[in-house]
């Protein structure tokens, strides 16, 4: 096995016409909040996920605040969502004043333990977020029919999941409102960024109004202020990137199912080295490609991560699971259960380099790098 350089675990490709837009937008002296690339963006976007309005904002985590404030959710109410995943879906929560109440995983596709939610059912729940994990989709329907049986809202963290689909339609089109990341490593980039998307054109009018500091709709040069509002606008310049990136997602969505493709292939026969699924439903875009250590593989997910750095093969560890963080703890989340899956997957899982972009030469490499490390152990 010859080493090739460094392989990081994730960069941003830009194989369009990023520098042109945003060039041609820095021509415009268009680079704040306004624009034409902002307007197509929020025209564009929410007609690829397959609903009617989005609305951008600066990044992800601002997409979900923004997102529960308009539907509604605060001060005494409970959201209940998935104890594995990133902690700016909690943090959206606490941001509104409401409890997260945490869900373990399930060990299979590693999303929300469906079986879990009539658990967690209190009379101050209000709405239940979903995250789409690593770009596999959760399973719908239960879901939403578990939230409509309960009059509760779903919302839809897809910041990992753009082109996922669940039985045919794409991530962020099934709830309430769906919430996008655009940060560098995501399948489709503006460097830093969000969208809520939603078909329900007075939720849209809130995410409009609140996201702009509550000035009134249809006239922001009125300084009339009603309520109590936020700065969470794009720029033009984001949106610039944001456009040209859109240009080529199906191209981008096929590049990281290949590379999956590619990784089992190479992986499958490792012993104790557990491989993400794509469910018979469901359409995974593999954001990032996790693999599990198992008992079986023989070292532990650090000794491995050390291993693969000394090949050059960068990578990074699962999510900590929301119950273990220190900052949900001390807010008082509520937890009603035990979550030992998510537990075993923060303890055991890392990805490996996942960039659209990546060679066959250097998923070869990679995996050439994990068996070696499995044969020598």
């Amino acid at each position: 096995m010859i080493a090739i350089k460094k392989i990081p675990v994730c960069t941003p490709f830009l194989g369009g016409r990023e520098k042109e837009y945003v060039l041609d937008a820095v021509a415009s002296t268009w680079i704040s909040s306004r624009g034409s690339y902002l307007d197509r963006f929020e025209r564009d976007f929410p007609a690829y996920v397959g609903v009617q309005y989005g609305t951008s904002t600066p990044n992800g985590t601002l997409a979900l605040h923004l997102a529960l404030k308009s539907v509604g959710i605060g001060p005494g109410d409970e959201v209940i969502l998935p104890t594995f995943t990133m902690i700016a879906s909690a943090l959206a929560i606490c941001y509104c004043g409401a409890t997260p109440v945490l869900l373990d995983a399930d060990a299979e596709d590693w999303n929300l333990n469906i079986e879990k939610l009539k658990g967690a059912l209190s009379s101050r729940t209000k709405a239940i977020i979903v995250v789409h994990i690593y770009g596999h989709p959760t399973h719908m329907g239960p879901v939403l029919d578990f939230a409509h049986e309960n009059g509760l809202i779903v919302i839809e963290d897809a910041a990992e999941a753009h082109g996922s689909e669940y039985e045919g339609q794409r991530c962020g089109s099934m709830s309430k409102v769906g919430c996008f990341s655009f940060f560098a490593n995501k399948n489709i980039t503006c460097g830093e960024g969000g969208m809520v998307v939603t078909d329900d054109k007075e939720v849209y009018d809130k995410l409009r109004y609140y996201k702009n500091l509550c000035f009134p709709l249809g006239d922001a040069r009125i300084y009339d202020h009603r309520d109590i509002g936020f700065n969470y606008r794009m720029s033009n310049l984001h949106a610039a990137l944001g456009c040209a990136q859109l240009e080529k997602i199906d191209q981008y969505v096929a590049m990281r199912r290949r590379n999956a493709n590619l990784y089992r292939e190479r992986l499958c026969e490792i012993p104790g080295l557990q491989l993400p699924i794509e469910r018979p439903w469901a359409k995974n875009t593999y954001w990032m490609y996790g693999v599990i250590c198992k008992p079986e593989f023989g070292i532990s997910r650090e000794a491995l991560m050390v291993k693969l750095a000394e090949f050059g093969v960068e990578t990074r560890a699962f999510f900590k699971p929301m119950h273990l963080q220190e900052a949900l703890i001390k807010y008082g989340f509520r937890a009603p259960h035990a979550m030992p899956v998510a537990e075993d997957l923060g303890r055991s899982g890392l990805y490996l380099p996942s960039g659209s972009n990546l060679t066959l030469e250097e998923i070869d490499y990679v995996a050439d790098c994990v068996a070696r490390v499995h044969r020598t152990r």
